[in-house]
């Protein structure tokens, strides 16, 4: 069963997504989170007209490779974790054409040669699925040697992405 948070939560309170989880609210005051995005890819969705968002934090490509553990936890792989962002999104009332999405991610923080490309299969399987889905993605921020943090303000639909050594801001809401 998939780990899910509906965000009901009180002013200015911030909820952290952790890896191969995610979340949806629509609570103005709410600050969505997901930390340690080194090969692992954050998804960011917000509906600007219906003001709720979403992040999705997945940690490999496919389900396939780990069909006990996909079962278990299914927003650990990409495959079947876009799903659930999107039924959860869908069922808070978000509209699909109405959606952006930032995706962030996919480094090969690994010192040395990764053979397993992770990262790489990571964002280009991401980026595929929301593709073939006819998505928005707005904001693609992707690859490289460092960890990433996220960070969604439900209120402005502004994604605050940090590295250990700079930080950018991000619209969602256009």
């Amino acid at each position: 069963m998939a780990s899910f948070s509906f965000a009901e939560v009180a002013t200015g309170q911030r909820l952290v997504v952790g890896v191969g989880d995610f979340a949806v609210s629509r609570e103005q005051q709410c600050v969505l989170s997901t930390y340690s995005l080194g090969s692992c890819i954050g998804v960011v969705a917000f509906d600007p007209s219906a003001r709720l968002g979403g992040i999705l934090h997945v940690m490999l490509p496919e389900s396939l490779i780990a069909a006990d553990r996909a079962a278990k936890q299914p927003a650990l792989f990409v495959d079947t974790g876009l799903p659930l962002l999107m039924r959860a999104l869908i069922g808070a009332g978000a509209e699909r054409s109405s959606l952006n999405f930032l995706v962030s991610g996919g480094a090969s923080v690994l010192a040395g040669h990764d053979p397993f490309r992770i990262g790489e299969r990571n964002s280009r399987a991401t980026l595929e699925a929301l593709s073939r889905e006819g998505l928005h993605v707005q904001h693609t921020i992707v690859g490289g040697t460092v960890n990433r943090a996220l960070h969604l303000e439900i209120d402005t639909g502004i994604v605050t992405l940090t590295t250990p050594c700079e930080g950018a801001r991000y619209a969602l809401s256009a």
